[in-house]
């Protein structure tokens, strides 16, 4: 059936920002949505609040409205832009959940929207864990044994019936948000209870445990005439009891015979056809025993998934542009493959490789939270690799991780038999864990057998052989002692081993091992991804590297530019910097180049198979990188665009002769390090806080004498404030130097004044090496002390001398003449009484440039790889700042719900996932619109909780006058109270926790407080305070631990007691 007429204007809903359980898959997915639908004919008009996005460019849709992802806002659009369709199937949960309210508040219905690529049944069946049972006993098919319940003493009289441990699992989340296992009566209690608090319609799954079954995914599609098609299988290396956004896994499935599979694919078929998925891409999920076979199905998710963006990454297969096209009236016999064009989407993927997701941790963010996995998802990002075997695969995929490892181990990086005792060990095989693959290691070098290791983690023995393979390659290699048994180094390579772990096992230098290798002729070749298992010829250049014989890629003899990605995301590296490399593969391929996208991230845009003329997905490592470098001999590399990992690439690459174009390895190193910068900061004239370098206690405490405490101490290179800490005295000081972090002459902390209550601001610019142009001025709302990514800003700033704003435009003009910057540059600034300082100069793409692009209306990261290729600024008609009429405020997404005994308060250290933006008339609309945006709903009534440190309560006042003019009551603790009640402001008094019940917390979880107000003291470890913090998260009662965002929040509450939020499109902004 051809695709419908009768449509003509299609809604889409995005994911909103990057949390944890919903990443960047939900832009990849809506960027091909958004190109497949208009490519069609359709108009399309879409929502998303997240500005990191490429689906939020203005060029994406024809109507963007980068608002928060609300029912009242999405009805608000919908009675702008009376669309005839609603596709909600591709921005994950938020967009299901928005879909269903709107449809059930009836707001579809009075603007005659139809729910396309699902129906509301089909959505409903799938989600509500209760119907979806029902269907699956219509269809004959197992599930584990189960109750679904709405209060916790209903849960209590099923619980008897299961035993322990027990799942717990709540409806309409995401992530596994809410869920765990609970082994006792106490865990049982603490986790219904969470989860009944985060369903949107207070229903949990408790079921019977399935711990220790080994776990599959297949990506399924169908069309409106029930053809079915899998797409792929997934199979988890962890069993059951580990979310799977948080397991290694691997495609296709390894250890299910032909039977097996079959019985699974017929199962999933008879899953997606009793839901009723009319069109589109569904994840299915299954536990089998190993014990006796018997297969359950988990869940399904009626729409493109995390697992999707996997699938369509392993195989090649472009699910969110088929189901784009399914949802209006194609079929898939009608639709061709893109990477065969020879093959219809109704033909089944086959891939003859195998390809590994391995998740990305950040535990070292949050030092108060065990690291440990369990149902509730963790990971903030993923790295795909592809590999002839398991063992290549794997070795590549720990090596992409970027958390300094070069493969499974033999890099010097290996866990101790001297340092981890065997009950130790037992222990970290026993519980899951972020390191789980590295102590498997441990267990073997142990002598651990297969046998024993498959009882202690339930990981298939298939897996574990592999494994202990890789073990006795290692041990073959160091007893040979050199490079010289050309079928043995070959057999290491096929295997996966990275030069840098060859050069470890044998005691040489990396460089060494490349250089023999390459004499003796043992070098890589590149396959290509087709889908079809080559039986037919690809016409998509997407490649990956393999120790093999036959290679399948095509040079050709074009001008080329090679862009580097940022590898997996994680907190301090996100989407920001993959938005910047996808804008220089679109202008540069707009101008005639042959763009080679080099990344290991299946979650985002750059790695689509359309995005650059040819795709590598591979490790971001100096070996993996020269070996394309070699055989595609491009022109120039960018470095400059894809965060801190091409950058600690760049200097080697450059020595290695690569060309690399833009802003030199030198000009970057240049303003890292600390004593040349600050001597070219003196040169022109330009305050710096005071500063010093320190490789020990004595050291450190002698320069935090001579600038004077309080200090800010940090490591040096590091991304994201990785251990950044103010510090306030010597005890405080030795401490960290003791015990927080590596200290070694070649890797000095760097100590800074701390300018205590300084307005913070950011400046982007674009320069070419004679021009430089602003792209954005942006003003902090947090003031120092706040990582500038955890910190809301605005812009254009909202409170500055127009003598202060000169000095920031000046002072940026002459840092990248002086660094001679070619492309993109960050600097961010301090007002500190009235005096300009500059805290650092990032002369490369920063988290802030889709933020300004959207902000401005101009394309910064496209115009800088412009200009690096050599095109001129003026040659661009790129001449002046813009500076917009509305104002624009980003607001960071921070994930503390998901890591218990972490502390909300915001320091110098980055802990968002992500960011949204809103945009307004005035500064109060714009941060209400961002605070909804990030699901922080700010009250319009009710009682504010307030506690502040001395240094504090003078600006408290005016925040809690202004609250009560907006109708607010206040209850503060004693000393607070007191302040506020001396200076004329009415406040209740409310106890703290350890001065006895009922006391804050109680309120706060009885949901009597509406906005919490909590400035830390000094020292970090008052209880009080974070328990305080910690029941706002978890009770989702809205918090600031800021001054500054105390005043944000006021602000807001006045815009929203005001007048109703308008919505706008960000192309009226950028032409009115």
């Amino acid at each position: 059936m051809p695709k419908r007429t009768d449509i003509n204007k299609i809604m889409l809903i995005g994911s909103g920002p990057i949390v944890i359980g919903q990443a960047c898959e939900f832009d990849y997915s809506g960027t091909q949505a958004c190109k497949a639908l208009r490519e069609e004919g359709y108009e399309i008009v879409l929502v998303n609040s997240n500005p990191a996005t490429i689906m939020t460019d203005p060029e994406m849709a024809d109507r963007t409205y980068v608002e928060p992802i609300t029912p009242e806002i999405c009805a608000k659009i919908i009675a702008a832009e009376r669309p005839q369709a609603l596709l909600p199937t591709l921005g994950g949960q938020t967009a299901l959940n928005t879909a269903v309210a709107l449809a059930e508040n009836g707001v579809l219905e009075e603007f005659g929207v139809e729910l396309i690529g699902a129906k509301l049944d089909a959505i409903k069946t799938a989600e509500d864990r209760e119907l979806f049972k029902e269907a699956m006993d219509r269809a004959g098919l197992d599930m584990p044994r189960g109750f679904f319940v709405h209060s916790l003493e209903e849960a209590l009289r099923h619980q008897a019936d299961l035993g322990y441990p027990t799942i717990i699992r709540p409806s309409f989340t995401m992530g596994g948000s809410g869920g765990g296992i609970a082994y006792n009566a106490e865990e049982f209690e603490r986790i219904v209870s969470h989860g009944l608090d985060l369903s949107p319609i207070d229903e949990v799954l408790i079921e019977e445990s399935v711990l220790g079954w080994k776990e599959y995914e297949l990506e399924v599609m169908r069309d409106h005439a029930d053809n079915v098609v899998i797409i792929c299988s997934i199979e988890n290396f962890d069993p059951m009891g580990v979310h799977t956004g948080d397991s290694l896994t691997v495609a296709p499935a390894q250890t299910l015979s032909d039977r097996e599979y079959q019985i699974m694919r017929d199962a999933a078929i008879r899953v997606i056809r009793e839901i009723g998925v009319d069109t589109g891409g569904s994840n299915i999920q299954f536990a089998v025993n190993p014990a006796d076979g018997r297969m359950t199905v988990i869940e399904m998710n009626p729409r493109v998934s995390r697992s999707s963006a996997l699938a369509s990454k392993a195989t090649g297969f472009p699910i969110a542009k088929i189901a784009a096209k399914l949802a209006v009236g194609y079929s898939l016999d009608e639709i061709p493959n893109d990477i065969t064009r020879e093959t219809p989407a109704s033909f089944e993927p086959t891939i003859d490789y195998v390809v590994t997701k391995i998740p990305r941790f950040t535990f070292e963010k949050f030092p108060n939270t065990p690291d440990a996995l369990d149902t509730q998802m963790r990971s903030v990002g993923e790295t795909m690799s592809i590999g002839r075997t398991f063992k290549e695969s794997l070795q590549k995929g720990l090596r992409s991780l970027e958390v300094g490892r070069a493969g499974w181990g033999a890099d010097g990086k290996d866990f101790s038999s001297e340092k981890v005792s065997d009950k130790a060990l037992r222990e970290k095989l026993l519980m899951p864990n972020s390191q789980r693959i590295f102590y498997l290691k441990l267990a073997m070098e142990k002598g651990y057998s297969v046998d024993q290791l498959y009882k202690l983690t339930g990981i298939d023995p298939w897996f574990l052989d592999h494994l202990l393979q890789l073990i006795e390659c290692e041990a073959e290699l160091r007893a040979d002692g050199g490079l010289d048994q050309v079928d043995l180094l070959r057999r290491a390579k096929e295997w996966g081993f990275s030069d840098r772990q060859i050069a470890h096992i044998l005691g040489l230098e990396e460089d060494v091992v490349r250089s023999q290798r390459h004499a003796l002729g043992v070098l890589p070749v590149y396959k290509t991804v087709d889908n079809c298992a080559a039986e037919f010829a690809a016409h998509t250049p997407y490649h990956y590297s393999a120790y093999d014989r036959e290679d399948e890629v095509e040079r050709t003899e074009e001008k080329k530019i090679m862009i580097l990605g940022g590898g997996p995301n994680r907190i301090g590296q996100g989407i920001e910097f993959d938005y910047c490399c996808v804008h220089a593969c679109f202008a540069l391929r707009e101008d005639g180049y042959e763009t080679i996208m080099v990344n290991s991230n299946p979650e985002t845009v750059s790695t689509d198979y359309d995005t650059a003329n040819k795709l590598y997905f591979e490790p971001l490592t100096v070996e993996d990188v020269l070996h394309i470098v070699e055989r595609e001999k491009p022109d120039g590399v960018i470095v400059q665009f894809g965060g801190q990992t091409p950058l600690n690439l760049a200097a080697e690459l450059e020595r290695e002769g690569v060309p690399i174009v833009g802003t030199t390895p030198a000009s970057i190193d240049l303003a890292e390090d600390r004593e040349r910068f600050g001597n070219l900061l003196n040169e022109l004239s330009i305050r710096q806080p005071e500063n010093g370098m320190a490789s020990s206690f004595p050291e450190a405490k002698e320069v935090a004498e001579r600038i004077g405490y309080p200090v800010l101490v940090r490591p040096s290179y590091v991304l994201g404030g990785r251990a950044m800490v103010i510090v306030y005295d010597a005890p405080s000081l030795e401490s960290y130097m003791l015990q927080a972090i590596d200290v070694s002459p070649e890797r000095p902390v760097l100590i800074d004044r701390y300018l205590e209550g300084a307005e913070e601001f950011d400046v982007d610019a674009v320069s070419d090496g004679k021009d430089v142009v602003i792209g954005g001025i942006m003003q902090h709302i947090e003031h120092a002390g706040v990582h500038s990514g955890d910190s809301a800003c605005v812009l254009p700033p909202y409170s500055i001398t127009p003598e202060n704003l000169q000095h920031l435009r000046d002072y940026t003009h002459a840092l990248a003449r002086a660094l001679n910057v070619v492309g993109l540059m960050n600097v961010q600034y301090a007002i500190h009484d009235g005096q300009v300082y500059v805290l650092e100069v990032n002369p490369r793409a920063s988290r802030t440039v889709p933020f300004v692009s959207k902000a401005i209306g101009r394309p910064l990261a496209k115009i800088a790889a412009r200009v690096m290729v050599g095109m001129s600024l003026e040659d661009q008609g790129i001449r002046e700042e813009i500076v917009p009429e509305h104002v624009s405020v980003k607001e960071a997404v921070l994930p503390f719900i998901k890591f218990p005994g972490a502390d909300s308060v915001l320091g110098p250290e980055m802990k968002s996932t992500g960011e949204v933006m809103g945009v307004g008339h005035d500064f109060g609309t714009a941060f209400l619109k961002a605070q909804m945006g990030a699901n922080t709903v700010l009250p319009a009534a009710g009682r504010v909780f307030i506690s502040v440190a001395d240094r504090d309560k003078p600006s408290i006042v005016s925040v809690a006058q202004r609250l009560i003019e907006s109708g607010f009551s206040i209850v503060a603790t004693q000393g607070t109270r007191g302040f506020l009640t001396e200076h004329g402001v009415e406040a209740e008094s409310i106890r703290k926790v350890h001065e006895g019940r009922p006391h804050v917390e109680d309120a706060i979880r009885n949901r009597d407080i509406a906005l919490v107000i909590n400035t830390p003291l000094d020292e970090p470890s008052q209880y009080d305070d974070f328990v305080v913090r910690r029941a706002a998260v978890m009770n989702n009662v809205p918090y600031t631990t800021t001054l500054a965002g105390a005043r944000a929040a006021a602000e807001g509450i006045a815009a929203l007691l005001r007048s109703g939020l308008d919505v706008s499109a960000l192309q009226d902004y950028h032409t009115s």
